[in-house]
């Protein structure tokens, strides 16, 4: 190196020398890694087609509804009426949302070793970015479409229901949806095929639902605290087999991701 030459300023500074002057973010990488998959994720034909698919059937049904009342006279309670909209949407958003987090990781895995192995962002801080950002986007999008069908059922009819009801139902089906997520991406990212592993969460998601409907009453499972939802929009549900079905989905899911984060961390890509 010649001792005379005029340092660059417009060059880039050596890692060493960014860790020196302790500018060094571990974190920025991750976070890159979150708001890209955000983008991604909203920017997706299938979560496109799913949230027209939520708005269309919200709003079909409601038209439905208020074509009835007035041809008809014939009234039907607020709790039915968002408790079925409730039901339906998630049934129906469960098949989405598994092919948007399968194939968060599957679809990429190969170019990972060039897109993780060769920057600055561990496999873990790279599982839990795509695990956020699908949890963000999805979650996200479902509160707030479910928000605007309580509030138009509410202007409707308003007669049965409940603020902390509705509220505590929104909780529900938004762990109920972190619970598939979270299953979703763990198996995204230990398969190498995209559709394999969305068949796979499939049969588990719907088969599993079903064997649950078996457990002796009363228990409060899945598929229960879904056709459960009428009463609890209303306010009445019970508190603590609420909060145990909850806590199961929640410790479910932490251990579905903390095996996700493990194997990834060790399989080659």
């Amino acid at each position: 190196m010649n001792p005379l030459a005029v340092p660059n300023a417009n060059a880039p500074a050596s890692p060493a020398a960014v860790a020196a002057s302790g500018r060094l973010q571990p974190w920025l990488p991750y976070l890159a890694v979150l708001q890209t998959d955000i983008r991604q994720t909203l920017a997706s034909w299938v979560y496109r087609i799913w949230v027209v698919l939520l708005v269309a059937a919200g709003a079909g049904y409601l038209l439905y509804r208020l074509g009835i009342y007035r041809e008809a006279g014939i009234v039907q309670a607020a709790s039915v009426m968002i408790g079925e909209l409730f039901l339906w949407t998630m049934l129906a958003s469960i098949a989405l949302v598994v092919i948007l987090t399968v194939g968060s990781i599957s679809s990429e895995l190969g170019t990972l070793g060039d897109a993780v192995l060769s920057r600055g962002i561990s496999r873990c801080h790279y599982f839990l970015a795509k695990w956020h950002a699908r949890l963000i986007a999805i979650i996200g999008t479902f509160w707030l479409l479910a928000g605007l069908m309580l509030i138009a059922v509410h202007l409707l009819l308003h007669e049965d229901l409940s603020l902390s009801g509705s509220l505590v139902a929104l909780v529900s089906m938004g762990v109920l949806l972190m619970a598939i997520i979270s299953l979703g991406l763990t198996t995204g990212a230990l398969t190498n095929s995209t559709l394999l592993g969305v068949t796979g969460v499939w049969m588990v998601v719907y088969v599993g639902g079903f064997l649950t409907t078996l457990i002796p009453q009363p228990t409060l499972v899945p598929s229960r605290l879904l056709s459960r939802l009428p009463a609890i929009v209303k306010g009445e549900y019970d508190w603590d087999a609420l909060v145990q079905l909850l806590a199961v989905l929640l410790g479910g899911s932490a251990v579905t991701v903390a095996v996700g984060v493990w194997q990834f961390s060790r399989r080659d890509v």
